[in-house]
């Protein structure tokens, strides 16, 4: 969505300045501190780079570490490794069309490098349209565009920062579900499902996205019960939430059924380079065309499954662990601020979720205009859709990926943050009230004055509420740390 009015293209402005910051600074720290040797996925280069090679390697080799270079590896060879499959196909594609269009540039630059400058652009371009996405998607749902602004400013301050511009998946999937969830909040049904469709191709856990397909059909449902024959409706009803969950569910389905014929049907061996093969052996990793894994035999044959369980150990509780403490602390912030959304939507509106948010459209109507913002009654599909999502990352999930987790899948993190300052910050009810002239006064001495209500609340630091110093504390805490931690292969969210 291109920006339409003055807020959209301050976070427009905002969401760049933010991108070009991270892309220096993951280059100065990547160039002033020692890499650390991490125990992580790290295939042989095929290919001689030459100085301009390495110039780009030194510019943006933060963007590559840890998952990163799965994503890459795919994006240059294929999936060859039965582990690849736990990374879906939807960057690695959007990376191959970036890197064809930079192919003039191949007398110059090695696949590897067209690839990163690819994960820079695309990323950042994401990244920077999720944000203005987000505002309109707030002003949607909330009915309040001050507190969507809010909310869209703090997305460029995201904890998740450093995953949403280096070679992860989380800017492409953050910029599907929140563009379907806006033509969904339009009624734009058929849009919104080809776009959550398109996310589950990026990552695993669109498949949750179909509850709000789910959710606004039958809230239709329910308010055409008034008809004196309920049948039609209700086998309308059913066909529609059938044929929905088959829409979303579809991309999952094909790349499991790919996985499948690459290991468990016979002749699916590839021509694979010698270095690549020893990397196999050295590593045990299972190639394409060997011995056929265990799970080709299950009754409903999902590698996904498989490869989460055997490659990286997540089930059930696996991750509570006395050593995994520290991991757990990083991950509690957000928690935090989805169990206290949850808490204060609860409290705020109890009948409302007692009935799953299938209010009548008359009562719904009359509900908005009297809770306009975060406690809209249009937020309670979102707000299950992120303790969902808390709920199955703190239970089984590595915890500490509860960040990116969270902050590029639900806007729920935003919303509730924006509240908070919007109904806790004085210098943000001024503005509300007076947004001009406040926003003239406070503007540093030789600036014009400007909509940015985060610059605003950092120039007057020590003015701002314990609860607003909390919020953007943590936000900017998380968005530096994780550049400086993230970019030299240390371990962080």
């Amino acid at each position: 969505m291109w920006p339409s009015n003055p807020s959209q293209k301050e976070v427009l402005r905002f969401a760049v300045s933010c991108r070009v910051l991270t892309l220096m600074l993951q280059a100065l720290f990547n160039a002033i501190i020692p890499d650390h040797h991490a125990d992580a996925f790290s295939p042989p280069r095929l290919a001689s780079s030459g100085s301009v090679d390495q110039l780009v390697e030194g510019l943006l080799g933060g963007l590559s570490r840890w998952d990163a270079e799965h994503f890459l590896f795919i994006a240059e060879h294929g999936y060859l490794y039965e582990h690849n499959f736990a990374f879906f196909p939807g960057f690695p594609l959007a990376l191959l069309v970036g890197t064809e269009l930079l192919r003039p540039l191949q007398g110059l630059l090695s696949l590897r490098s067209r690839l990163l400058i690819s994960v820079a652009l695309l990323n950042f371009l994401f990244s920077a349209l999720t944000a203005v996405t987000l505002h309109d998607l707030g002003c949607l749902v909330l009915h309040c565009p001050r507190q969507a602004f809010y909310a869209a400013m703090l997305f460029c301050l995201s904890p998740a920062n450093v995953f949403l511009a280096a070679g992860y998946s989380e800017a492409l999937f953050a910029f599907l579900t929140f563009s379907a969830m806006g033509q969904l909040e339009r009624g734009r049904s058929w849009a919104s499902g080809l776009l959550f469709a398109l996310a589950t191709g990026v990552r695993s856990n669109g498949l949750v996205s179909v509850g709000f397909l789910l959710h606004s059909q039958c809230r239709g449902f329910f308010s055409s019960l008034e008809e004196l024959n309920p049948l039609k409706p209700l086998m309308k009803l059913m066909a529609s939430l059938c044929l929905s969950v088959l829409i979303v569910s579809l991309p999952f389905a094909l790349f499991q059924y790919y996985a499948y014929t690459q290991f468990c049907l016979p002749g699916s061996a590839h021509s694979i380079p010698e270095p690549l093969v020893r990397l196999a052996v050295d590593k045990g990793y299972r190639i394409t065309g060997g011995n056929e894994p265990p799970w080709c035999s299950w009754g409903l044959p999902l590698v996904y499954k498989y490869i989460q369980d055997v490659y990286w150990n997540v089930g059930f509780l696996r991750y509570y662990e006395l050593k995994q403490v520290p991991n757990f602390l990083l991950a509690t912030p957000v928690a935090v601020l989805v169990v206290w959304a949850t808490w204060t939507y609860v409290t705020a509106h109890p009948w409302l979720c007692l009935t799953l948010g299938l209010r009548r459209s008359k009562d719904s109507k009359a509900l908005e205009k009297s809770h306009p913002g975060f406690l809209s009654p249009k937020v309670f599909v979102y707000l299950v859709h992120a303790a969902v999502l808390l709920l199955s990352g703190g239970l089984f999930m590595h915890v500490q990926v509860l960040t990116r987790f969270l902050c590029s899948s639900t806007p729920v993190v935003y919303w509730f943050s924006a509240h908070l300052l919007q109904n806790q910050e004085p210098l943000l009810r001024s503005v509300d009230a007076a947004p001009e002239k406040l926003l003239e006064k406070n503007s540093p001495p030789g600036h014009e004055a400007s909509r940015n209500c985060v610059m605003k609340l950092l120039y007057n630091w020590k003015a701002c509420s314990p609860v607003t110093r909390c919020i953007l504390g943590y936000f900017l805490t998380y968005w530096l740390l994780g550049l400086l931690l993230h970019c030299n292969f240390l371990p962080w969210t």
